[in-house]
């Protein structure tokens, strides 16, 4: 049971209060670690379930731990950064988004909440979902952009201190970064919402009145 996958994915569970608070800590070093732990986090989501793969050592825990992880990575994430961004408009300010709305956090975690119940139903009437090519593309994105916001944060935060806030890097930087991160919001959702659809559509016969 206690297999090296398992391990890896306590060892991920045990980083997200790590993930939670460091964007709160005042300065840019705080934020720049919460960075790379988050990056390296979500690398390892790719390595335990190789590793469990590849070694054949898929368990009952590790089905249960392995989503959980991903869950709560995504909830420690989410918090510092609708805080933060609505916080310091001047610093941290989005293009086109402003800061991440409130509904966009309530979508990502309510979607993740609906698959947790809509592969319970499914367990119970004998039918495994599975992830699928669209619910692995969304976690993609969805990386993506809390790694790319984290970025920013550190990013914003370092211009002063280190004396780029008036150079023309710092402005062109803050133009393609902010863009990024906006792009990279606005595909989040949209596959936050299409992969959710997809999973509807494919396990459509878990509503009727048997299964097909």
């Amino acid at each position: 049971m206690w297999n090296l996958p398992n391990i890896i994915t306590l060892i991920r569970i045990s980083m997200t209060p790590v993930v939670a608070l460091l964007p709160f800590i005042e300065g840019y070093w705080p934020k720049f670690i919460a960075f790379l732990v988050f990056v390296a986090v979500a690398l390892t989501d790719v390595l335990d379930g190789y590793l469990a793969r590849s070694r054949n050592q898929i368990t009952d825990l590790g089905k249960l731990l392995d989503p959980l992880a991903d869950k709560l990575l995504l909830l420690a994430s989410l918090i510092p950064i609708y805080f933060i961004s609505r916080t310091r408009h001047d610093l941290y300010d989005i293009p086109v988004w402003g800061s991440i709305p409130l509904w966009v956090c309530l979508l990502m975690l309510g979607r993740e909440l609906a698959m947790t119940v809509l592969r319970w139903w499914g367990k119970r009437r004998g039918i495994i979902i599975s992830a699928g090519g669209a619910g692995k593309l969304k976690a993609a994105f969805q990386s993506i952009f809390i790694g790319g916001i984290f970025l920013w944060f550190a990013f914003r935060d370092a211009g002063r201190p280190l004396g780029w806030e008036h150079t023309p890097f710092f402005a062109w930087w803050s133009r393609w970064h902010g863009g990024f991160v906006a792009v990279a919001l606005l595909l989040a959702v949209a596959l936050t919402v299409y992969s959710f659809l997809v999973y509807l559509y494919r396990y459509r016969a878990l509503f009727s009145q048997r299964p097909e």
